[in-house]
């Protein structure tokens, strides 16, 4: 099918009455959750699967996709007027743009990150539904050698991007990989590691494993770190508008960080952290008044925020196409999709092309209706910072436990809440990562199975694994993102952090 086509037919999916309500609630609920400090798209996404198991898979989607997009406008909103990212791709913003709010102008920063993202958006949009079935047509002729080397180049690369380090990384990939072991083995039928327990003979629930380690673990965080200094927030002072000037030194930011955000966040191993801090650095060498960097330049708010939503669009790319999670939401959003029963990757476009180009559709209208409800209701977004931790987590620790119970109505369900949540607080304290953990479970038995399939084929024969150039290009990225950043070092002559690879 043509891409316009397709496209076209994905519209009119997406236009849809339910589905536009789904898109509406989704960006609200994304641009709170973006607000608040600490609680991020990802953890949302995280407490909603549980009770959007029977709804429409389309809606639910297209749901998920609208709170990612608003997390990533929402994180400027507490950046700028509360110097608290609410994100950490947002974190780059709050250089420029808290001294701005403190200069009496956040309205102008406010609007030329929700102007900026939505620049951003679309043109990430268009690339990614222009790029999507090229990689699909690529991807359809991968072997089961293959995808046993992407599913490697997966771990590695979530391994590496999440956490201080990558035995962090890895320490956490291989819990989630030994979860992902418990549960009847489907080619002989026996059961592992299920100590005899009816309830763990189907495996462990994604959707529990992510809502303890993301929602429990972090609300047993924030109670163990204790009371806090209150935070000043900064108020938004004169015309939210920009002015001339603001455009004539925001538009080119804007294109620039448009054009680093998307391919690095495309990127396996890409995320959008590091196309904000490379807009920055690229927007105060270029500014033609440096000296005011540091001082509150709009360039420095305008560049970093179309990176950051450019890359959450580049983000879907190797999730929709490959089923590859680069960011915490991605690899929450994989478990929606598998939640439904259906796996991202080259064959979704074939046998869902409906839902598939609907979602897409709907991330240029989720990205319009976050630019006309931004800066309108931003003194909402503002009352959302005032609300006290002790109710908002509290809130959360009960949505958790009745989503978790109402999706599965079991006490070995609830008591597995109980120890992941745990388990997500031990991470937490000792700062390993939470992503690799859910993407260990999710791919584990997916890679499982590629092995698995690959050996059946060659008669046992494990040389199969590296005869393909495909799997060889795979594993040779694999390689390289493990062992990249320690050769960087050795070659700079630089001294590696502290806990890089040598934990």
């Amino acid at each position: 099918m043509d891409t316009f086509a397709a496209l076209g037919s994905g519209v009119m999916v997406a236009l849809q009455p339910i589905n536009l309500l789904f898109a509406f609630v989704g960006v609200m609920l994304g641009t709170a959750v973006g607000v608040l400090p600490g609680i991020g798209p990802a953890l949302t996404v995280a407490l909603l699967l549980p009770i959007t198991f029977k709804l429409d898979p389309a809606g639910s989607l297209i749901m998920f996709a609208g709170i990612y997009y608003g997390g990533m406008y929402g994180g400027s909103t507490a950046s700028i007027l509360l110097n608290t990212p609410g994100e950490s791709s947002s974190i780059v913003t709050a250089l420029e743009g808290n001294k701005m709010a403190r200069a009496g102008r956040g309205g102008p920063a406010l609007a030329t990150a929700a102007i900026g993202s939505f620049v951003a958006g679309t043109i990430a949009t268009i690339g990614l539904a222009l790029i999507a079935p090229t990689v699909v047509d690529i991807a359809i002729s991968f072997g089961p050698e293959d995808y046993f080397a992407l599913m490697v180049l997966a771990f590695t690369t979530v391994s590496a991007a999440f956490g201080s380090s990558v035995t962090r990384g890895l320490t956490s990939l291989f819990l989630g990989l030994s979860l992902g072991l418990i549960g009847i083995d489907l080619q002989s039928g026996q059961a592992r590691l299920s100590f005899s327990v009816p309830d763990l003979l189907d495996g462990v629930e994604v959707t529990t494993l992510a809502v303890a380690l993301f929602a429990i673990g972090e609300t047993l965080s924030v109670v163990a770190a204790g009371a806090r200094a209150d935070e000043i927030i900064e108020p938004v002072k004169g015309s939210v508008f920009m002015n001339r000037e603001d455009w004539k030194r925001s538009w080119k930011p804007w294109l620039r960080g448009t054009f680093l955000g998307f391919p690095i966040g495309a990127m396996p191993a890409g995320g959008a952290e590091i196309p904000t801090f490379l807009s920055y650095a690229l927007e105060k060498r270029l500014c033609k008044k440096p000296g005011e960097f540091g001082n509150g330049a709009i360039e420095g708010v305008a560049g970093p925020e179309a990176a950051n939503n450019a890359a959450a669009a580049g983000v879907l790319v190797p999730l929709l196409t490959l089923g590859l999670p680069t960011s915490a939401t991605a690899a929450i959003m994989l478990a929606g999709f598998q939640q439904y029963g259906m796996n991202p990757g080259p064959l979704l476009f074939a046998t869902n092309p409906d839902l598939v180009w609907g979602l897409i559709a709907s991330l240029f209208i989720a990205n319009g209706m976050l630019l006309v409800l931004n800066l309108p209701l931003v003194g909402l977004w503002v009352r959302l910072l005032a609300i006290p931790r002790p109710w908002l987590y509290g809130g959360i620790l009960v949505f958790a436990t009745l989503g978790t119970l109402g999706a599965n109505p079991s006490l070995v369900e609830l008591g597995m809440l109980l120890i992941f949540g745990l388990l997500g607080y031990v991470l937490r304290r000792y700062d390993y990562p939470i992503a690799p953990v859910v993407v260990g479970l999710i791919l584990g038995p997916l890679s499982e199975q590629q092995l698995r399939r690959a050996l059946a084929i060659s008669v046992g024969d494990p040389l199969v694994l590296f005869q393909s150039p495909v799997a060889l290009t795979l594993y040779a990225l694999s390689a390289l993102a493990l062992f990249g950043p320690l050769l960087f070092y050795i070659l700079t002559g630089r001294k590696a952090p502290v806990g890089a690879d040598e934990d």
